[in-house]
């Protein structure tokens, strides 16, 4: 909310034992095979992990009309980390997918092709020939740039995780760029609680967010000049 990312709520969300999800969907055929990543017939305990792993994406507005160039700095430095899922976006009537940059134009794949559904085969596999663009990478300069845009990241562990905080806080010390987002460890006290949502301690995060953008309350009077 706000371009704020609250670790607090992160980890929340994301420390807590849980069964690693499909560990039974598809049982071991032959003691060669992996049972979702450990070896048949290991404990149970040692499938259970004390992080759920965090795919974060970011919605941003980095401009009015076009992006501002004080972003671009910022933008570029978010490529290089290994936690990195590329940046959604594009320009008028174009949507893409950005994976990268080279100098001053960005590198993007255009997913918009319809493709089959993949099954899961019945040895657990599932293939991913459908899971790629047919078509090669092309660049776009990055003044293009719809001002619009979410970037993702990928935090497998909560070591991941704390390694991509460190570099974000970084970013914010780069001479002549903007941070794109803020990073706060605790909730800022502007934002909504539950209290306020007239939210019950025990709600679920799909409760606050619909409440949280719940118009039904708001009364507008239309003004003439």
């Amino acid at each position: 909310m706000d371009n704020t990312v609250v670790m607090e709520e992160i980890r929340r969300l994301c420390k807590s034992n849980f069964l690693c999800a499909g560990a039974a969907a598809f049982p071991a055929a032959e003691s060669d095979l992996l049972y979702n990543g450990f070896p048949d017939g290991a404990e149970i305990t040692d499938r259970l992990s004390q992080w759920k792993p965090l795919v974060l994406l970011i919605p941003l507005r980095l401009g009015l009309t076009d992006i501002n160039e004080a972003y671009i700095e910022t933008l570029k430095h978010c490529f290089m980390m290994p936690q990195s899922l590329g940046v959604i976006g594009g320009k008028p009537n174009s949507a893409h997918y950005f994976i990268g940059y080279v100098g001053e134009e960005l590198i993007y794949l255009d997913p918009h092709t319809t493709q089959p559904a993949m099954e899961p085969s019945d040895n657990g596999c599932i293939p991913d020939e459908s899971f790629h663009c047919q078509h090669p990478p092309c660049r776009m300069s990055i003044a293009e740039l719809d001002p619009s845009i979410a970037v993702g990241f990928f935090c497998n562990t909560e070591e991941d995780f704390n390694n991509w905080c460190q570099q974000i806080k970084k970013l914010s010390l780069l001479r002549g760029a903007l941070p794109m987002f803020e990073l706060v460890e605790h909730q800022p006290s502007h934002f909504s609680s539950p209290d306020v949502l007239n939210l019950t301690p025990d709600s679920s995060d799909a409760d606050r967010l619909e409440r949280f953008f719940d118009s039904e309350d708001e009364d507008f009077e239309i003004l003439s000049l």
